[in-house]
C-alpha cells in the first residue's frame, strides 16, 4: 500500500476576482510531495507557481479542490488553525532576506521562538544552534549591514530552521545573490534536505539552481506541465561550512 504523501494537491484551482475580471491562476493542479523530497518549481511569470506555493504554505486557500497535509484537508481548517499549522510545520525563505536591519543575526533568528512564547534561554540556545547549522557560528551579534548577501540569506535560513519545520518553502532564495553565493546557498539547502530530512520546496527561474533538486515541476498556464525526477541532482556537501 502506498504511503500517504506529506503534501497532496488534488484538482486545486484558484481564481482571483469575479465576472469578466476573473483570473484563474490555477486550473486543476494535482501534485503529491513525499516527506524528504526536494522539489524545484519552475515556470514563466504568471504560470501559477507562486500561487501554488502560497497555498502550500497556508498563506492562501484554493477556490476549489483539496489540499491535504499529512492527510488533513487544510482548506477545511479555520484561519487560526491554518496559522498554527504554518507556524509548527513550515519555514519560509524569501528572495529579499526580510531581516530586521538594526537587529543582530541572533535576534533575527530568535523571532519565531519569541512569537511562540519560549523563554529567553530557549530562544538563545535555539538561535545559536540554527546559526551553527548554517555555518555562522561567531556571527551571532552582527547586524545585516555587517553581513554579505550570502551571509544574510544564511541568517534567513537559520530563522526558518529554528522552529524545526517539516517543510522549508524557498521563494527565489538565490535571486539577490551572485552565482557563487547562490551555489553556496543551494548546497546548504541540499545538505539540509539530505542530512536532516527536511522537505524543500523551492520556486526558481534558474536552471542551474533547480539542478540541485531531486524533482523539477514545471507550471504553464496554471497547470502542471511536467513533473520529472532529476537523476543528475547536484550532490550536497556537509551542512556546516564556512560562510560566504
Amino acid at each position: 500500500m502506498r504511503d500517504t504523501p506529506l503534501i497532496e494537491l488534488a484538482g486545486v484551482t484558484k481564481t482571483y476576482g469575479s465576472g469578466s475580471a476573473a483570473f484563474q491562476a490555477l486550473r486543476g493542479v494535482d501534485l503529491a510531495i513525499d516527506e524528504g523530497d526536494f522539489v524545484a518549481i519552475m515556470g514563466p511569470s504568471g504560470s501559477g507557481k507562486s500561487t501554488a506555493m502560497n497555498i502550500l504554505g497556508c498563506l492562501d486557500v484554493p477556490t476549489s479542490g483539496e489540499y491535504l497535509f499529512r492527510g488533513v484537508p487544510v482548506q477545511r481548517l479555520s484561519r487560526d488553525q491554518r496559522a498554527l499549522l504554518r507556524r509548527r510545520h513550515f519555514g519560509f525563505v524569501f528572495q529579499g532576506f526580510n531581516l530586521l536591519p538594526r537587529t543582530s543575526a541572533q535576534e533575527n533568528v530568535e523571532l519565531p521562538l519569541l512569537y511562540r512564547g519560549e523563554s529567553a534561554a530557549a530562544r538563545h540556545a535555539g538561535a545559536c544552534a540554527a546559526l551553527a547549522a548554517v555555518g555562522l557560528t561567531g556571527w551571532e551579534h552582527h547586524t545585516p549591514a555587517e553581513l554579505s548577501g550570502g551571509q544574510q540569506q544564511r541568517v534567513a535560513i537559520a530563522r526558518a530552521l529554528v522552529t524545526r519545520p517539516a517543510v522549508l518553502l524557498a521563494d527565489e532564495p538565490t535571486g539577490n545573490l551572485d552565482s557563487q553565493r547562490g551555489r553556496e546557498i543551494m548546497e546548504l539547502l541540499a545538505a539540509l534536505n539530505t542530512e536532516r530530512g527536511i522537505t524543500v520546496l523551492m520556486v526558481t527561474h534558474e536552471p542551474e539552481m533547480a539542478a540541485y533538486a531531486r524533482r523539477i515541476v514545471r507550471f504553464v498556464d496554471g497547470r502542471v506541465a511536467s513533473d520529472v525526477t532529476n537523476h543528475a541532482a547536484t550532490p550536497a556537501p556537509v551542512v556546516a561550512k564556512e560562510p560566504a
